[in-house]
């Protein structure tokens, strides 16, 4: 028998509050980075492990330093002057029956690969990979010998819906790291942070952008630009319709009195490439937005197990449990909290769901849930299911 407890949600619903607070970290933000690269490399190494194996061993791969390098900026490009450099840290499975496994290899291909693929100027001469992995202890290698056990003691929690707030601030780095929109401001990095700050139906909205400086030649020239992408992000808003009173401001810190110093320039479209280090845990919740005004849980999903780690499964579940019950219940607001001990089966959480409806037609579809649960841990390992 599972182990759910709902109650009646009486808390004023987050969108009717007066203040909400919201942040996104856009794609080549350094802690963004950290979260991507670490869990495409999870992703691989547990396709590894299913084709060499058959099933997943143990690992975790959650601990990741992005240390940043040294730049400097010209007009019409600056130069790397020492690259960056990715630390890869925590445990995994080298071996198995006395055959080895190529757990290096796979990570530093694979990083290199999503750099290439995600960062239009990030090549592989601009970072270095300083892997340190320890082994898998034998005590936790032990969960993976029947049904899939916790290997950690977590609680987790997700929520539904997003308030147009939530909505705004990640579409907004959605479009400025869009293909159209670089195609329009090509001098535009993959850096960018947004900040939204609501009062009321009021919306402002703090970005940073970090501009690319092959493409700028003058100090005259990035204001230009600048004013071009205000302007383009205005009309995307206006077209979007999240507020009608809203104001945007982009690089807050720029002053065109101090020359090229004052200009928020990078030499490869990412803070990391001189000023700026990253760490996993520190990006995006799993619905792609930090909420102040939400519950959060202790665990950062990026790089986990994807079969027994409970701070990735419940991460990416709690979530996808709170939308299934907002998309077929007529309610403003649902949170799921999933709580489970280490050595206990994954499937049987002590599950926690507060709404403003506790119709019994939410056990159904947590039920359902945690029935599909093995399911759900191979679109995990497949990477079909975003986590950042």
């Amino acid at each position: 028998m599972r182990n759910i407890h709902i109650e009646a949600l009486n808390a004023v619903p987050t969108f009717k509050r007066r203040f909400e607070i919201v942040e996104r970290k856009g794609l080549g933000h350094p802690d963004t980075i950290c979260d991507l690269v670490m869990d495409e490399i999870s992703v691989a190494v547990a396709k590894m492990y299913m084709k060499e194996v058959g099933y997943i061993l143990h690992y975790n791969l959650d601990k990741a330093l992005l240390v940043a390098g040294e730049s400097v900026n010209r007009f019409n490009g600056g130069e790397i002057i020492k690259p960056m450099r990715l630390v890869i840290g925590d445990r995994a499975s080298f071996s198995v029956n006395d055959h080895i496994l190529p757990i290096n290899d796979i990570i530093e291909k694979t990083a290199k690969r999503w750099f290439n693929d995600n960062l239009r100027f990030v090549k592989d001469e601009h970072i270095r990979y300083q892997i340190e992995l320890g082994k898998a202890a034998s005590e936790l290698r032990s969960i993976f010998t029947d049904r899939y056990r916790s290997n950690d003691t977590s609680a987790l929690v997700g929520y539904a819906p997003l308030t147009k707030t939530e909505e705004a601030v990640l579409r907004t780095e959605e479009y400025i790291n869009s293909k159209e929109f670089k195609s329009e401001f090509p001098e535009s990095g993959e850096d960018v942070k947004v900040m939204g700050f609501r009062d009321n139906d009021s919306l402002e909205l703090v970005l940073a952008i970090a501009f690319i400086d092959s493409y700028i030649d003058s100090v005259k020239h990035y204001f230009n630009r600048k004013k071009e992408m205000l302007q383009a992000i205005e009309e995307f808003h206006r077209k979007k319709g999240y507020f009608d009173k809203f104001n945007i401001i982009i690089n807050n810190l720029d002053k065109e009195s101090k020359g090229i110093d004052g200009l928020y320039l990078t030499v490869l479209g990412t803070s990391a490439d001189s000023s700026d280090s990253g760490e996993v845990g520190r990006g995006n919740r799993v619905n792609g937005v930090t909420s102040l005004m939400r519950p959060t849980g202790s665990e950062a999903a990026a790089g986990k197990n994807p079969v027994t780690h409970i701070g990735k499964i419940y991460n990416a579940l709690a979530f996808k449990i709170a939308n299934d019950i907002y998309q077929n219940i007529d309610l403003d607001e649902v949170f799921v909290w999933l709580y489970n001990i280490i050595g206990n089966t994954i499937d049987e959480p002590v599950i926690i769901i507060q709404s403003t409806d506790t119709s019994e037609e939410i056990e159904d579809i947590v039920e359902d849930n945690l029935s599909k649960i093995d399911e759900f841990c191979k679109e995990l390992i497949s990477g079909n299911i975003k986590i950042v």
